[in-house]
């Protein structure tokens, strides 16, 4: 052990006498460092290995590349690199080769390593390291995504990248996460590919000797991942994901035209698509020509109204309603409740559509609980004092185990000065412990108006 030792601490001794004479460190710190170096190098050396002696050990040579950088910042001296710092992040590398092989199943150990390569450049190295960690651990596609994100942001190299999200295919052929990542991989290799083709063309340069195929220029090779993909992950909500996706970047139109398609005529009966479809209508964009308060206005009256044509188709073509009324919902409330800025005619349009679903919902038996507080909120605020008074009884009915239920629709009445409020009291009591919570949320005088009409 000793020899080994001894032969590591030579091996450091010219980048340390490199250091002294180029005025990084003082002959004291340099022998410092050499005493320091040689604790740390006998520790992991030892019968017994600790994976906390490796860890100190990068840590200390890390921080030396730190202080390096530093002292060369400070004093301008910025040469030499390759016989100081070269050793060092060499090194390191080894400590860490030598730390996951013995802890193999220590995620946390590849990572560290892959951050240090990507910090300090070491490109090749890098590539090895996501090579051996994937080796160790392809049932993580985490690793993959991570490692192919490496390939094309760090090494530049879409290749690369493309390579590592076919093998990780190959061992997770339905993950959801791999496919959406690859297909964003292959559009930002378009994207980048049609950067580089306007420079050339701006810079008055021939194009022709370059490989710039149209196909991929327009994103044929995301198309090929997405078909692939639908294939194999169904729903609406994985479909929109990559839709989404597309939609970042403006040369695809054509894609998500062909996704659009697709997803209408696939997955009909799924309340997602349906619900990105209405909203899809909501947010079209208006006319440009648009520009007075009054044509806007208009205008965000015909989307709503579009929208909520969508809603009602949905509405009569899905076997359960349940999901599509709640994303029918609460926009609207959202709308009504929240916003105070709108003209009286598109305040009283959007009411009045809330109202007609929240009906249409309660008629159906579809509401929840939730909604129907809300309900009470609209008819409140529009000062429908008996519709309020009709729909807080009705609630306590359909819910009427619910404590929440029962206290909300009491105070409602007891805001109202409802006759109907010492009755609906009496019915409390038959379903729900009112000293827990009922009774101690109504207002003093409530309770009193309460009580006035019990027996």
């Amino acid at each position: 052990m000793a020899d080994i030792v001894q032969q590591r601490l030579e091996d450091r001794i010219p980048a340390l006498e490199q250091l002294e004479r180029v005025g990084l460190f003082t002959s004291k710190e340099v022998k410092s460092m050499l005493k320091r170096s040689t604790a740390l190098e006998y520790k992991l050396h030892r019968t017994v290995q600790s994976k906390d002696d490796f860890i100190t050990y990068i840590q200390y040579e890390i921080n030396v590349l730190e202080l390096i950088k530093k002292r060369r910042a400070r004093i301008g001296y910025h040469f030499k690199r390759e016989e100081i710092e070269y050793p060092i992040i060499h090194r390191i590398n080894h400590v860490f080769r030598r730390a996951t092989t013995k802890w193999k199943e220590d995620v946390q150990l590849w990572l560290s390593q892959v951050a240090f390569n990507k910090k300090w450049g070491t490109k090749t190295q890098l590539s090895k390291v996501l090579s051996s960690m994937l080796a160790i651990h392809p049932d993580k596609p985490a690793l993959w995504i991570m490692a192919a994100k490496c390939e094309m942001e760090d090494r530049n190299s879409s290749e690369s990248a493309r390579h590592l999200f076919l093998r990780a295919l190959r061992f997770h052929p339905e993950n959801k996460k791999v496919y959406q990542e690859y297909f964003r991989m292959e559009l930002m290799h378009a994207e980048k590919l049609r950067k580089q083709q306007q420079e050339l063309e701006q810079a008055k340069i021939d194009v022709g000797e370059y490989n710039f195929s149209p196909e991929i220029l327009s994103g044929k090779l995301a198309e090929v991942v997405y078909r692939d993909a639908a294939q194999k992950i169904k729903g609406a909500e994985f479909i929109l994901s990559l839709l989404q996706i597309a939609a970042i970047f403006d040369f695809t139109k054509e894609l998500q035209d062909t996704i659009l398609q697709e997803l209408q005529s696939q997955y009909v009966d799924d309340c997602m698509m349906w619900d990105f479809m209405a909203k899809r209508e909501l947010d079209a964009a208006g006319a440009p020509e648009l520009q007075s308060a009054k044509g806007r206005a208009s205008d965000t009256d015909r989307r709503e109204e579009r929208c909520c044509v969508v809603y009602e188709e949905a509405l009569k073509s899905l076997n359960t309603g349940i999901m599509i009324l709640i994303y029918y919902i609460k926009p609207y409330l959202h709308f009504f409740l929240f916003f105070d800025t709108l003209c009286g005619c598109s305040l009283f349009q959007r009411k009045e559509r809330l109202l007609r679903v929240l009906q249409s919902a309660h008629d159906a038996k579809l509401l929840q609980e939730s909604f129907y507080k809300n309900w009470l909120k609209v008819l409140l605020s529009s000062g429908d004092t008996v519709s309020a008074t009709q729909i807080a009884i009705t609630a306590t009915q359909c819910f009427s185990q619910s404590v929440e239920m029962w206290s909300f629709s009491l105070q409602t009445l007891v805001q109202l000065e409802s006759t109907e409020a010492g009755h609906l009291f009496q019915e409390a009591l038959k379903h729900v412990n009112p000293k827990v919570v009922v009774v101690p949320q109504l207002t003093l005088s409530g309770t009193q108006h309460l009580t006035a009409d019990l027996p």
